[in-house]
């Protein structure tokens, strides 16, 4: 019987447990180079006892940028720092993903180079802020993208897949989701082309399906998942008939034989409708390989989401924040730490790698 306990095979990764930890933005990159910082390393060997750590979302370029401190991929800089991250990982047993991102139009022009425009699928401003220069701003008016700045995206993508892979990446995840730019072309209420980018449900998942085939030339499929949101309106996106969408883009994501798909099935605190419900559960079942279930699970229902193979693993955000050690917490039954949520976004070691362990907490 399977548990959240028991490892399992995940595309061409073996895994010692299905309690993984979900991508996790904590802006403590050297803002000026991209490049993670040395409390980086610690934070993430410490929770490698996870059955996989998905890394925090990592910008493929300068132009993938949304927000202050986050990391990139793009540089030999950045891949060496990387490169001592999954080393401490890997020598404490954990295996680690490295989640590729661009932000798309939710970026402000100060954090782009030579203060350009964000790229989007169509010249819509998201009603969505991001936080620059120590406050909260509006995201800045985007440009469409033209076919070369589509070309030259889907090379970054490949790039970064092969940067991954020098860094010591066990994996990559493509973040599909939670109103950046791949789910910014998927979804009819930000895209309004008129090319074969735009317009049908195959036009507008076209780019995320070349961006899966642009990273499969570089990386083996079983080492390369997917992140999705559905039903999901974060950053101001929408689309007006998610389940034929996204039952087409499974469709497409069935053939390549990827090592996951993980879906934001809920925001944390935030009630979910009985027809977005339905809509993630029909995807679920036609989705035919190794599902993780992300969702404001708890140790219950994470069990059961397992235990009735709903799921084959279940991804903790929050949880992973404030318990470094949550899969022995969970083992033991022991209580968590509480998140301290004025440390998720920025700062140094408080809130980061302070959190104690079971042990230290007796």
């Amino acid at each position: 019987m399977n548990d959240l306990f028991s490892p399992v095979k995940m595309g061409s990764v073996e895994l010692k447990n299905r309690i993984f930890m979900a991508p996790l933005t904590r802006n403590r990159a050297h803002d000026d180079t991209d490049v993670p910082t040395d409390l980086a390393i610690e934070y993430y060997s410490q929770r490698a006892s996870a059955g996989l750590i998905i890394a925090e979302g990592t910008q493929i370029s300068k132009m993938g940028k949304g927000y202050i401190k986050t990391p990139g991929i793009y540089s030999d800089e950045q891949v060496a720092k990387w490169k001592e991250i999954t080393d401490a990982v890997h020598s404490k047993g954990g295996k680690i993903f490295l989640q590729l991102w661009h932000v798309g139009r939710i970026s402000y022009h100060s954090v782009l180079p030579e203060g350009e425009k964000p790229l989007a699928p169509s010249a819509i401003r998201a009603e969505a802020q991001t936080f620059v220069d120590g406050q909260m701003v509006d995201v800045s008016e985007p440009r469409a993208m033209t076919k070369d700045d589509i070309n030259n995206l889907i090379e970054e993508y490949k790039t970064a897949a092969r940067n991954a892979d020098k860094a010591g990446f066990d994996g990559v995840e493509i973040h599909s989701a939670n109103g950046y730019l791949l789910n910014q072309f998927i979804c009819d209420g930000s895209n309004h082309r008129t090319d074969n980018y735009g317009g049908s449900v195959e036009n507008r998942i076209r780019l995320v399906n070349e961006v899966v085939e642009a990273v499969l030339e570089v990386m083996d499929a079983g080492r390369v998942g997917i992140r999705l949101s559905p039903t999901g309106t974060f950053n101001d996106v929408s689309d007006s008939d998610p389940l034929t969408t996204y039952s087409a883009l499974i469709n497409h994501l069935n053939q390549h034989k990827l090592a996951y798909v993980h879906i934001v099935e809920r925001f944390p605190g935030i009630d979910v409708s009985n027809k977005d419900l339905h809509i993630v559960e029909q995807l679920i079942q036609q989705w035919q390989g190794f599902y993780i279930a992300n969702g404001d699970y708890n140790l219950l229902t994470a069990h059961d989401a397992v235990k009735s193979q709903r799921a084959d693993a279940v991804a903790f955000g929050r949880q992973y924040i404030a318990n470094p050690d949550l899969m022995e917490r969970l083992k033991a039954g022991a209580a968590l730490n509480t998140p301290d949520q004025n440390t998720f976004y920025g700062g140094g070691a408080e809130g980061y790698t302070d959190y104690p362990f079971m042990e230290d907490a007796r």
